[in-house]
C-alpha cells in the first residue's frame, strides 16, 4: 500500500513538472515569435527587405547583406528597439564599395580677337606652365585666361594625343571654340570664306590622331557687300557681268536666268553675300536686265538701291521712253532709277571753243611697275595728295608724275581721280582715262575678283549716274605681286588723300560718324592693314566760330571718334593717337564759308621719334599746349 502511495506521488510530480516544463515552453515559444513578428514588421516599415531575423531564445540573430555601413546600422538600432540590445547577434554583411573612379578629364577652349579662355578639369600631371606659354604665344596680344581646375588621377588613354591636336587647331582657327576629351576633340570654328572653310578642314582631316574621334563644324559666314553691287553690260557680243551679287540661292538663279535670257555669254559667277537693300533685289535686277535687252543694249549698274540704265546710242526717243516708263512702274518700291539716253557725239571742227580738247587724267601702269600720272588736277594740294595716294597704292611701282593744275575742272574731278587710281591698283598692268562724263579702267590681273571690286568702287564713289566702262582680263597663270609694305610718309600721304576727297563730317555739337563719314573710315582702314606700325596722330580741327574752348573739347572727342571706328573695323591702333587743335591751326581763311568748311578737318600727322624723345624741348608741337580732356572740329556751333 505504502509502496503504491509513493509511486502516486511521483507521478504526480512528473505530471507536474512536465506541465511546467510544457507551458514554459510554450511561453518561451510565444515570445520568440511575438520578437521575430515584431522585428521584421518594424523592418518592413522601414523598407529594410534586406533583413532576416531568426530568434534563438532570447537572441535576436540579423542576417542579409546591407547596401552599406549605415543601413547595417539602422538594422541593429530597430532590432535593439524591440529586444535588449545585448540580445541581438550582428551576422549581417555590407555590399563592399566600389573603387572610387576617377573623374571625366575634359577642357573647352574658347579663342577670338580678346584672347583665349580655358575651363574644365585636367590632370595634375599636365604641366600648365608649358601649355600656357604656348597658348600665349598662340594668343599674341590677346589675353590667356585659365579657369582649369586639376585631379590627382591617373592621365587616362586618349589623352594626350586628344589635348596635341585641338593645341594645333586652335593656332589655326582664330574664331573658335575647341572641347577635349580622351579620344575625343569637337571643333567649331567661324572662317572668313567658303574657301577658307574647305583648306582647314582638309588640313585638320589629315592630321586627325589614330584613336581620337574629331567632329568639324566650321561655318563660312557670307561676306557684308557694301554696296550692293550688281553690273551687267549687253553690246553685239553679247552679255556680261562685271559684278554680280545675290542675298539668296534663289535669287542668285534668277539673276543668272534672266541675263541668259538677255544674251550673257559664257559662265559668270554671282556672288552670295549680305548687306542687300531690300529682299526684292532680284526682282529689281532681273526687272531691269530685261528692260536693258528690250532696248537691245547698253549697261546696267545697281548699287544698293539706286538703278543706272544707259541705253546704247541712237536709241530712238520713243523706245527709251516706252522702256524706262515701264521699268519705273516695275521696279520695288525702295529702288529708284536714272535712266541715260546718249546723244551721238558731237562732231570735232578745227575751229573748237577748247582747243585743248575736254578735262583728262591718264594713268597708265606697265608690267615692269612703272605708274605714269599725267592730265589734269584742280590746285597743288590735290596733285600733291594724288602723288602721295599713288605711292602708297602702288608702293612696288616707280611713280611718274606729270601732272598740271587747272582751273574749272567739273565738280567730284577728285572724287574720280581717286576711284579711278584705287580701282587701277587692282590690275598688274593696265590704264585708267578719267573724263567729265565718263571713268575708263582696262587691263590685266591676277585676281579673280578684281572686275566685281573695281565695279564696287566706281559705283560707290562716283555715285548712281556714274558712267564708267571696265574692260579687265584675269590672268589666273598670273599672281598679284608682293608689294613692299609703304613708307610711313606714304602711309600718312595715303590717308589724307582719302580724307582730300571726302572728309570725315559730324552734326553739329556731334561726335558720332555717321553716313558718308564711314566710307572715308572703311578707306583709312585698308590703308592701315599695311600701317599698323606707323605711329600717327589723329588731328581734329575746327573753324573759328564758336567759343575757342568748347571747339578744343569737340575736337578732341571727333578725333577719338575716328579712332575708336577704326578700332571697330579691328585695325591696331596701338600706334595711333587722337588729339583735338580746335581752331588753332586754320589751312584757309575763316571769313568765308569755303574756308571754314576746309578748316573743319581730320588730319593724320606721322609722329617722329625724335620727337617723342626731346620730352619738353623743342620737340613739342604747338598743338601740346592744349589740353587732352578736350578737342573739336567746330561744326558743333556753325556747320555751315
Amino acid at each position: 500500500m505504502r509502496n503504491f502511495s509513493l509511486i502516486a506521488s511521483f507521478a504526480a510530480f512528473a505530471l507536474a513538472a512536465l506541465g511546467a516544463v510544457g507551458a514554459a515552453t510554450f511561453m518561451v515559444d510565444r515570445i520568440e515569435h511575438g520578437s521575430e513578428r515584431a522585428v521584421e514588421s518594424l523592418f518592413l516599415q522601414h523598407r529594410l527587405d534586406w533583413a532576416s531575423v531568426e530568434m534563438d531564445g532570447l537572441q535576436v540573430r540579423l542576417t542579409g547583406t546591407a547596401p552599406d555601413e549605415a543601413t547595417r546600422f539602422e538594422a541593429l538600432t530597430l532590432a535593439g528597439e524591440v529586444v535588449d540590445a545585448t540580445h541581438v547577434i550582428d551576422a549581417m554583411e555590407v555590399v563592399p564599395p566600389k573603387p572610387v573612379e576617377p573623374p571625366d578629364f575634359s577642357i573647352e577652349m574658347l579663342r577670338n580677337d580678346e584672347g583665349i579662355s580655358l575651363i574644365g578639369l585636367v590632370p595634375k600631371a599636365l604641366d600648365r606652365r608649358e601649355m600656357t606659354e604656348l597658348l600665349q604665344n598662340i594668343a599674341g596680344p590677346g589675353e590667356v585666361t585659365d579657369l582649369l581646375e586639376s585631379a590627382d588621377y591617373p592621365v587616362p588613354d586618349g589623352w594626350a594625343p586628344a589635348l596635341n591636336f585641338a593645341l594645333d587647331a586652335l593656332a589655326d582657327l582664330p574664331r573658335s571654340k575647341i572641347s577635349v576629351a580622351p579620344h575625343e576633340v569637337r571643333v567649331t570654328a567661324i572662317s572668313d570664306s567658303a574657301e577658307q572653310k574647305r583648306d582647314w578642314e582638309a588640313a585638320m582631316r589629315q592630321a586627325v590622331p589614330d584613336g581620337v574621334e574629331v567632329s568639324l563644324d566650321i561655318s563660312a559666314p557670307r561676306p557684308v557687300i557694301t554696296p550692293f553691287t550688281l553690273r551687267f553690260l549687253l553690246d553685239e557680243e553679247g552679255g556680261r557681268f562685271d559684278a554680280c551679287s545675290a542675298h539668296t540661292e534663289d535669287g542668285r538663279a534668277r539673276i543668272l536666268a534672266a541675263a541668259a535670257e538677255a544674251g550673257l555669254q559664257g559662265q559668270t559667277e554671282c556672288r552670295l553675300g549680305l548687306g542687300v537693300p531690300s529682299p526684292r533685289w532680284p526682282d529689281a535686277v532681273t526687272d531691269s536686265i530685261r528692260a536693258l535687252s528690250r532696248l537691245g543694249g547698253g549697261t546696267l549698274t545697281v548699287s544698293d538701291a539706286d538703278v543706272t540704265l544707259v541705253a546704247p546710242e541712237g536709241t530712238a526717243q520713243r523706245r527709251f521712253d516706252t522702256v524706262v516708263g515701264e521699268l519705273e512702274a516695275a521696279l520695288p518700291d525702295v529702288f529708284s532709277l536714272h535712266a541715260v539716253r546718249p546723244e551721238p557725239p558731237a562732231e570735232d571742227t578745227a575751229d573748237g571753243d577748247d582747243p585743248e580738247g575736254p578735262p583728262e587724267f591718264i594713268a597708265t601702269l606697265s608690267p615692269e611697275g612703272l605708274l605714269q600720272l599725267r592730265g589734269r588736277v584742280s590746285d597743288e594740294r590735290l596733285r600733291a595728295a594724288v602723288e602721295g595716294f599713288a605711292l602708297a597704292r602702288f608702293s612696288s611701282a616707280e611713280v611718274s608724275a606729270a601732272m598740271r593744275v587747272t582751273e574749272g575742272l567739273p565738280a567730284g574731278w577728285p572724287g574720280r581721280v581717286f576711284a579711278g587710281l584705287q580701282s587701277l591698283s587692282k590690275l598688274s598692268n593696265g590704264a585708267l582715262v578719267v573724263q567729265p562724263d565718263l571713268v575708263e579702267i582696262r587691263g590685266d590681273t591676277g585676281l579673280p575678283d578684281a572686275k566685281a571690286e573695281i565695279a564696287r568702287i566706281l559705283g560707290e564713289q562716283l555715285g548712281a549716274a556714274g558712267n564708267f566702262t571696265i574692260d579687265v582680263t584675269y590672268h589666273e597663270a598670273e599672281t598679284a605681286p608682293e608689294e613692299e609694305a609703304p613708307t610711313a610718309e606714304e602711309c600718312v600721304a595715303a590717308i589724307n588723300a582719302i580724307l582730300s576727297v571726302r572728309q570725315i563730317t559730324f552734326d553739329p555739337g556731334s561726335a558720332d560718324i555717321e553716313g558718308a563719314a564711314r566710307i572715308s573710315v572703311d578707306r583709312i582702314a585698308e590703308v592701315m592693314e599695311d600701317c599698323t606700325d606707323v605711329p600717327m596722330e589723329i588731328g581734329g580741327h575746327t573753324d573759328s566760330q564758336g567759343r575757342e574752348q568748347m571747339n578744343l573739347g569737340l575736337s578732341q572727342r571727333r578725333a577719338e571718334a575716328v579712332l575708336e571706328a577704326l578700332m571697330a573695323r579691328r585695325v591696331l591702333v596701338a600706334n595711333l593717337s587722337a588729339k583735338g587743335y580746335g581752331e588753332a591751326q586754320p589751312i584757309a581763311d575763316n571769313d568765308t564759308a569755303e574756308g571754314r568748311e576746309a578748316n573743319r578737318r581730320i588730319e593724320f600727322t606721322l609722329i617722329e621719334p625724335e620727337a617723342e624723345e626731346d620730352g619738353d624741348g623743342e620737340g613739342e608741337g604747338n598743338g601740346d599746349e592744349a589740353p587732352e580732356g578736350d578737342g573739336a572740329d567746330s561744326e558743333a556751333e556753325t556747320d555751315e
